[in-house]
């Protein structure tokens, strides 16, 4: 026990120990499309993940169209229960569009479409943050300066990722999947890889480690293993903090020099602007590409 407090204040002192913030998207499910969509489940799943995240902060980006299938008052009830365990609760847009797919007009139109049932989740108050649906943030240079100016019109801030990965491929296997187990256990070793990789990444954009920002997605896959997820990250010496916290450290001002169609992690754009060539994450294992493939 001494060894261990010890370790932890020598990391302290030469500013060693990690810091995460963990948010969600696609409320109140997704990421593993194909899943159950029945209320019950649903309700089900969100209450195991929040046993998961007990004291853990979090943030969580909501899409209202499952609205129209949980109705009013069952898509209030799953937000709320967020809302009770301290989330962050921030706009989706309503339906997920792909910017790459639509005008700039559409999409603008359904971020605000969004927000009375986020507003109504959230006690009145207007969502803080916005999350771009794939990381989509302009095909064009006139495409993602019109949208930021419309965010920051909007008096919406950004929520960048910068530990992005493939969670979403990994729920839609583990929907149908005749050995879950292995699934499971594959996840959280391929987290682990891509932790190791963006924390590498760090230091050859921003020149340091800094409070990351993970995505995850609120589905069955991420209820079931968060424990595991999170004790993975500890593991790593990682702390667990607020997005707002995470955002006030300098990296977060760095240039986004990416334009294009790719949806990816803050740190790759910044590497852009800094004139880096782009390096992507380790891939996801074979045999759950090819799983996925086949759905």
């Amino acid at each position: 026990m001494r060894l261990a407090i010890a370790m932890l204040f020598v990391g302290m002192v030469w500013g060693q120990t990690r810091q995460v913030a963990i948010s969600f998207d696609d409320l109140p499910r997704g990421g593993d499309e194909g899943g159950v969509r029945k209320f019950s489940d649903v309700r089900v799943m969100t209450m195991k993940l929040m046993r998961a995240i007990e004291g853990v902060p979090v943030a969580a980006f909501v899409n209202p169209r499952q609205e129209r299938e949980f109705g009013e008052s069952g898509l209030a009830e799953l937000l709320g229960m967020w809302r009770r365990q301290g989330a962050e609760l921030g706009n989706h847009t309503f339906s997920h569009p792909d910017l790459n797919k639509v005008s700039l007009a559409e999409y603008e139109a359904d971020i605000l479409l969004a927000e009375p049932a986020i507003r109504r989740a959230r006690g009145g108050s207007q969502s803080r943050y916005f999350r771009h649906p794939f990381l989509h943030v302009g095909k064009d240079e006139e495409t993602k300066q019109g949208l930021a100016r419309f965010l920051a019109e909007q008096g919406y801030m950004v929520a960048p990722v910068t530990v992005d990965n493939s969670d979403w491929m990994f729920a839609r296997v583990y929907t149908t999947s005749k050995d879950p187990k292995r699934v499971r256990e594959e996840y959280v070793r391929y987290l682990d890889e891509v932790f190791a990789f963006f924390e590498k990444k760090s230091v050859e954009v921003v020149g340091r480690e800094f409070p990351q920002v993970l995505l995850l997605h609120a589905n069955q896959l991420n209820a079931d293993a968060m424990g595991e997820v999170l004790a993975m990250l500890r593991r790593r010496g990682y702390q667990f903090v607020t997005l707002e916290e995470a955002l006030k450290d300098e990296a977060y001002r760095m240039k986004d020099g990416y334009v294009g169609t790719n949806g990816i992690s803050w740190l790759h754009r910044w590497g852009v602007g800094l004139g880096m060539a782009l390096k992507f994450e380790p891939d996801e294992p074979k045999w759950v590409l090819e799983e996925f493939r086949r759905k």
